[in-house]
């Protein structure tokens, strides 16, 4: 008994037979996924294999038709998107990532604005001063350079942008931040200071979630890769050891059963 706890309880995140049903359409067709704490986990395959549908799952917008979703080894439902909020699921999504025309403060704290102590609080006025604060100090962990944190975001790089959405996920994610093709419309420079934020978020202890097409990339940032086709996790491999070719071949179902050891 007691290993088996032990064995739970590596996972921060894990799905256990996982499935999703729209009619006779099956999007998701009993998916295992594992996540551990301090690791950047890939999820990668081709068009309607299922990513968009588990993204849904994990973060509250789609409840599955079967299956379960356990956090450090107990069961936990999600209805609603502010049930994986409070269970400390962020994610970083590749298009409205942010309110252009607000600040970056706002941003990081959008839905979520932190109230003066006291009266004041209860009367609803906001304390801004504590999340300017709290926005650099997020900035700062995590390496990022922005030059004027009050200003509308609209007027940042494509690449500082996406830096906002990732420090607001790291300010309230506690156990899993889930990025969802976080560099696709980014250049080379913007997109490895994006790499590097992901990593300063793995570097905290949280588990990372890539959903990338990009599968030179995935081999480059990844600690664990799961392949995805057809609804099903078709292999789980070591990106040490795994090549864009055997990534294809198993999105493609010319390769099949792969799990790392």
């Amino acid at each position: 008994m007691t290993a088996a706890v032990d064995r739970m309880s590596e996972y921060l995140i894990e799905t256990r037979d996982l499935a999703v049903s729209f009619g006779h359409v099956h999007a998701l067709r009993g998916v295992n996924l594992r996540l551990r704490p301090g690791r950047i986990t890939a999820l990668v395959g081709d068009n309607g294999a299922g990513k968009s549908t588990l993204v849904k799952v994990l973060s509250g917008v789609q409840r599955p038709t079967s299956g379960s979703i356990l956090l450090e080894g107990r069961e936990h439902s999600f209805t609603k998107p502010a049930d994986a909020h409070a269970a400390g699921i962020e994610v970083v999504y590749q298009d409205l990532a942010v309110a252009p025309d607000m600040s970056s403060v706002e941003n990081l704290f959008l839905g979520r604005y932190l109230r003066k102590p006291g009266l004041l609080g209860r009367l609803g006025v906001i304390d801004r001063k504590r999340m300017r604060h709290e926005a650099q100090a997020a900035f700062d962990a995590l390496g990022m350079t922005v030059q004027d944190i009050d200003k509308p975001v609209i007027g940042l790089s494509g690449g500082q942008r996406q830096g906002v959405a990732v420090c607001r996920a790291s300010i309230w994610a506690s156990r899993l931040v889930i990025f969802d093709e976080p560099t696709a419309a980014l250049g080379v420079v913007q997109t490895e200071k994006v790499v590097a934020l992901i990593r300063g978020i793995r570097a905290r202890g949280i588990a990372v979630l890539v959903i990338s097409h990009d599968l030179p990339q995935v081999l480059e940032i990844a600690d664990d890769i799961v392949v995805l086709r057809q609804g099903r996790d078709a292999a789980e491999l070591d990106p040490a050891s795994s090549s864009v070719r055997e990534l294809v071949d198993y999105m493609t179902g010319a390769k099949e059963g792969g799990r790392a050891a």
